[in-house]
């Protein structure tokens, strides 16, 4: 079992502690925050993406590939009707320079298969609950 807590801090700040780490969430100034941090839905892309990288920097280590120049870019619409969600992600990997194209399918196919990116197409089920 993985465990994080996340706590109030003001106004629309929360604090998520997680293995010691303190990530802060807020929202933006135009949505009634301070902007002191990204939003959740902004960590949410922000875990595929750097998932997606992790994965990628993984494949390119194992074969002896420079990882110098890897980056992962991302994008997300939300979706115009309720329930309020994420709509589409768009998920740009862009490789280090002279790959050739058998390495570039096999870091796709590698990149594309992330614990994050599986757990969105295999949604795990969520219990929400109040305690006393």
């Amino acid at each position: 079992m993985h465990e994080l807590e996340v706590a109030h801090i003001d106004g629309d700040a929360y604090v998520a502690d997680v293995r010691g780490h303190r990530l802060r969430v807020d929202q933006p100034e135009d949505a009634g925050g301070k902007n002191s941090g990204p939003t959740p839905v902004e960590l949410f892309a922000a875990s595929l993406a750097t998932c997606v990288a992790f994965y990628a920097g993984r494949y390119l280590h194992r074969h002896g590939l420079d990882r110098s120049g890897l980056c992962v870019r991302t994008e997300f619409t939300m979706a115009a009707d309720r329930p309020a969600r994420v709509d589409t992600i768009r998920v740009a990997v862009l490789p280090p320079a002279g790959l050739t194209e058998q390495r570039r399918a096999a870091l796709l196919a590698v990149a594309s298969h992330c614990t994050v990116h599986n757990t969105l197409h295999q949604p795990p089920s969520v219990d929400v609950r109040l305690e006393p």
